[in-house]
């Protein structure tokens, strides 16, 4: 066993029997690479990484590789979701030297951290135009003996390039370090930019983002749209849940009914698709074709989270119950799943499963007639299978791809896998069957249900335990939501418990806020999106509950979040201010898989200065906005998020305060007449007088909000004025209505 055997990462761990002398990031590899006079061999994946397992597999296990390896480099392992810092530094690099990037992300680089060499999954022999390792790794060794100052100046370049340009990786993220204070604890040094430079960027940045950015990503979107499948460009194609919330909020405020007609598009063909877990609920990561039939087959929680999100929005602005039944069976997954035992959710479930993907997820017809009997016939119907088979395995078991499986000798029919999807929809199946199709779809429950117990005897692909902070309060807002939207209380309980446990547990011994938690032990400095995804969380859970406490935590949080990541030329950082130290300090606004750190800021800053009435609240999200102003106009639609949260601070923030018992009817009555209403720039706020000081803790001004007659009071407001009080909850909604 290597170093790895002592961390908490189950991607580290995966690596810690490797006859690689790995070493875990920290000071003690890189002292020793300094000593042995040897570069870097840096190596980032996860553990629900398909290639990163080959590649593992093929080399990391392979005597002669880790010979090499061990000879010439020093060796380090890092868990990309334990240390994002780390990876997007050196993803940036790795875009910006070959135009690409992804995971296994392979990177050779200097004592002090600069990059002189980067790729991606890299074969053990040199094929069809990729370097092997054995090929690779003696050349680069020559190279450091004999032509170091070749690389050295590579690596010079690199570093001055990524600090020196608010390009990243993708040619989106902003990076670079403004305070010239990016010198590394490995030794690399830093560099002021120079005072004429910052002076430019600072004009650059006076505007904030405009209704005319937004217009344009919505525009983008639309020439970007699969009319016929749904989802955005061709294959590989991703669920992109950011970019659906961004065109519904964008239909409700402009009432342009084809960006509405993209999202219900797109959900329709996701929901039928092989994408979607139709027997145990959930996501897939990205489908490999156009169609959304033939999954990768991990599952992330920030997958769950953001499409729970996506589908409980379209619910809520549509009234399609389908939606509904999509976004509270993938939280039924969620809480079956992936939710620990402390109250946290797990962070993600492998696509491999005994060295082949997808094979827990897959059916032969002959399985489905030993699970179904004569009901296999109506999930062949439904569900698309045949005895032919719908997939083909590669050679050698490595994944599942459609069409040739080049010459491979194929099983006998009915032992041929099929993914399950809908080619039609269950309304269009029950038509054609001549069943209502309420009695269709309670057969396909009971199928799906038999199914379910079937699978579950097989070996279950490998689970990411580890907690991560800023998931977790992606899934506490999605709880939240729909806890709101459809008054489910299970929802409300689930989130609350991650919350109360991630308040508790995920902290230091000065209170602040930590990233990872795994084995009963909270480790990883916080970065900006925890902090930043949490606040949405609790804030969401406010509007769920209604219980003060949130409102008061989240002001907590976003306080420390202010004093150690702002730069006071607008946004936030991802590291803080007194965290490690690598060679640049990151500050983006780019749409990953997930939004940014800096996108949930925006609107949590103008959430927090409409509940509170504090002005400084605004003004540090108008200073996000013009950070970020140009290089969200420059493309639109990789900004959506950004964009998302834009639009919600450019409409005049509108305001209910209900002043009433908590238990009492004519308070419920209320609460859920404003629930009925879908209105994503609503801030809805409940003053209970017994409870002191209760909301007029976190949002003083509500103490002088009284209840009218001893009834249950609301106070409409819009663009900091506010009408009349009103006691009945029809004059209540048509002030809404107006608002």
């Amino acid at each position: 066993m290597n170093r790895l055997s002592r961390e908490k990462s189950p991607y580290l761990l995966q690596h810690a029997g490797n006859p690689v002398d790995w070493y875990p990031w920290g000071q003690e590899a890189f002292d020793r690479a300094r000593s042995a006079d040897r570069p870097v061999f840096l190596s980032i994946g996860y553990s629900t990484c398909h290639w990163c397992h080959v590649m593992e597999r093929e080399s990391f296990e392979d005597e002669a590789v880790a010979s090499l390896l061990n000879e010439h480099f020093v060796c380090v392992k890092v868990d990309r979701e334990e240390r994002p810092d780390i990876d997007g530094v050196y993803m940036d690099a790795a875009v910006a030297m070959t135009g690409r990037g992804g995971w296994p992300l392979t990177i050779l680089m200097t004592a002090d951290g600069k990059p002189f060499y980067a790729a991606t999954y890299l074969p053990r022999e040199s094929r069809f135009g990729m370097p092997g390792l054995l090929e690779l790794l003696p050349r680069v060794a020559e190279l450091w003996r004999d032509r170091r100052p070749d690389l050295l100046s590579t690596a010079d370049r690199v570093r001055d390039a990524l600090a020196s340009t608010a390009d990243g990786a993708h040619g989106e993220r902003d990076g670079g370090d403004a305070h010239g204070d990016g010198a590394d604890s490995l030794g690399a040094g830093g560099s002021d930019v120079d005072v004429a430079e910052r002076k430019d960027r600072r004009a650059r940045q006076r505007s904030e983002i405009d209704e005319r950015t937004i217009a344009a990503a919505a525009d983008e979107l639309a020439d970007r749209f699969d009319a016929e499948h749904g989802g955005f460009g061709s294959a590989p194609k991703f669920p992109a849940a950011h970019l659906l919330i961004f065109l519904i909020r964008r239909w409700h405020a402009t009432g342009e009914e084809h960006l509405l007609e993209m999202v219900e598009t797109t959900l329709r063909a996701m929901r039928r698709g092989g994408i979607y877990d139709h027997v145990g609920f959930g996501f897939h990561r990205y489908s490999t074709d156009e169609r959304w039939l033939l999954p990768h087959f991990e599952k992330m929680l920030y997958d769950q989270a953001m499409l729970s999100l996506a589908y409980t929005e379209a619910a809520l602005a549509t009234g399609d119950r389908e939606y509904e039944r999509t976004a509270l069976e993938v939280i039924e997954y969620v809480l079956r799943d992936m939710r620990s035992p402390e109250g946290g959710f797990f962070s993600a479930e492998d696509a491999d499963t005994e060295g082949v993907e997808g094979k827990f997820y897959l059916w032969t017809m002959n399985e489905l007639r030993t699970a179904l009997g004569d009901e296999a016939v109506l999930a062949a119907r439904v569900f698309s299978a045949s005895d032919e088979g719908n997939v083909e395995l590669e050679p050698g078991g490595a994944g599942v791809a459609t069409g040739d499986a080049g010459g491979a000798a194929r099983p006998s029919p009915g032992d041929r896998p099929n993914v399950l999807y809908l080619a039609r929809s269950l309304e269009d199946i029950a038509s054609g069957l001549g069943l209502p199709v309420g009695a269709l779809r309670k057969r396909v429950s009971t199928i799906t249900g038999r199914l379910r117990e079937t699978r579950n005897a097989r070996v279950r692909p490998a689970r990411d335990d580890k907690v991560l902070t800023d998931w977790n309060g992606l899934m506490i807002s999605a709880l939240a939501a729909a806890a709101r939207g459809f008054g489910d209380d299970r929802c409300a309980r689930a989130a609350t418990g991650a919350a109360e446990f991630l308040l508790a547990a995920m902290l230091d011994d000065r209170g602040r806020l930590l990233h990872r938690f795994r084995d009963g032990e909270a480790a990883i400095t916080a970065n900006a999106d925890d902090y930043a995804f949490l606040v949405s969380g609790l804030l969401d859970l406010y509007d769920a509950t209604l219980e003060p406490r949130w409102l008061e935590e989240s002001l907590r949080l976003t306080s420390e979040f202010v004093e150690h990541f702002l730069d006071p030329d607008g946004g936030f950082y991802f590291t803080p201010d007194d965290g490690e130290r690598l060679i640049i300090r990151k500050k983006e606004a780019h749409d990953g898989a997930i939004p940014s750190g800096n996108s949930l800021a925006l609107r949590n800053l103008v959430r927090l200065s409409r509940v509170t009435g504090d002005a400084r609240f605004e003004d540090a999200a108008a200073g996000l906005s013009r950070a970020f102003a140009r290089r969200a106009s420059l493309n639109p639609s990789a900004h959506a998020a950004l964009l998302t949260s834009a639009q919600y601070a450019l409409s005049p923030g509108h305001e209910v305060v209900v002043v009433g018992r908590a238990d009492a009817a004519d308070t419920r009555d209320m609460l859920d007449a404003i629930a009925r209403t879908y209105d994503p720039g609503l801030t809805v706020m409940l003053r209970d007088p017994g409870e002191e000081p209760g909301l007029a803790g976190p949002a003083s001004w509500t103490s002088e909000l009284v209840m009218k007659g001893g009834r249950a009071t609301a106070y409409v407001c819009r663009g900091r004025r506010c009408e009349l009080p009103t006691t009945d909850v029809e004059e209540m909604v048509r002030a809404l209505k107006r608002a």
